[in-house]
């Protein structure tokens, strides 16, 4: 599934405590963060009809096996494909696994990819204001398309919460149903897991490209996850250790020397 949103569209589910920290106006006094903001609001009513933002989406049938979950797709002869993730082994952690929350006979999983036109990207390189205005506001909008597109999936497209009615501050806040766990952060640190996805949903259809560290080009561009189990939550990683490596490499299918790369903050 394909959405293109208008930047209207999403403004209402920008998150303006990440923009401020962006801007190291976090901690500054309140009516200095408002001024800001309505700069950022004209900025995105110029930009408003020029640029869009796009979601890529897919629910799966899936289901757990160890740390694995096995999804249904036509893209290997099989018609099955594995997204191997990892375990939390430090003492004193939960010891949880994305895996978990994945029922080990049937369920569904979501993946998706959002990003925004790259001209917000390369439109802006002769004003240095406006540059790192646009961006940071890119970025955002990004982030505010993966929050409306989730929405969306649980209340419509998936349907697990038809009935949630949440404000735009308990949707920032995640008080809703499930998680949305994206490449890079804390419990899916592992960049390199967007070749994964990527070939569960093609990123070149909404203009996202990877370069040979997992990185999405445009910069704002997010990827990730939706689980829906009630109980799942979000968690770190923290250190793995040299066994959980060897199997982690064994079930992607790619040498060991090739993950220590990508999970050298977890070593």
């Amino acid at each position: 599934m394909i959405i293109d949103y208008d930047i209207r569209q999403l403004t209402p589910y920008i998150n303006w405590d990440y923009f401020f920290y962006a801007w190291g106006m976090h901690n500054k006094p309140i009516d200095e963060r408002q001024k800001l903001q309505e700069e950022a609001m004209s900025v995105l009513s110029d930009l408003e009809g020029r640029y869009k933002a796009h979601v890529l989406f897919l629910l799966i049938v899936a289901h757990s096996e160890g740390d694995d979950v096995v999804v249904e797709c036509g893209t290997e002869e099989s018609g099955f494909v594995r997204l191997p993730f990892l375990r939390q082994q430090q003492p004193g952690s939960d010891c949880m696994c994305l895996a978990d929350f994945v029922h080990p006979e049937h369920d569904r999983i979501g993946v998706f990819a959002t990003t925004v036109d790259m001209g917000l990207e390369k439109d802006f390189d002769n004003d240095t204001y406006m540059k790192m205005m646009v961006q940071l506001l890119a970025d955002r909008l990004a982030e505010a398309a993966a929050e409306c597109m989730h929405e969306a999936v649980r209340k419509t497209y998936w349907g697990y919460a038809p009935d949630e009615h949440l404000t735009m501050q308990q949707l920032h806040s995640e008080q809703f149903q499930g998680i949305r766990p994206a490449v890079g952060y804390p419990s899916l640190p592992d960049t390199s897991f967007n070749f994964v996805l990527n070939e569960l949903l093609d990123f070149h259809q909404i203009g996202i490209r990877l370069t040979e560290s997992g990185a999405m080009k445009p910069h704002a561009s997010v990827s990730g996850l939706m689980i829906a189990h009630p109980e799942a939550r979000y968690f770190s990683l923290g250190t793995i250790g040299e066994d959980q490596l060897q199997d982690y490499a064994r079930r992607r299918g790619l040498p060991v020397e090739v993950m220590r790369k990508f999970l050298t903050s977890n070593l």
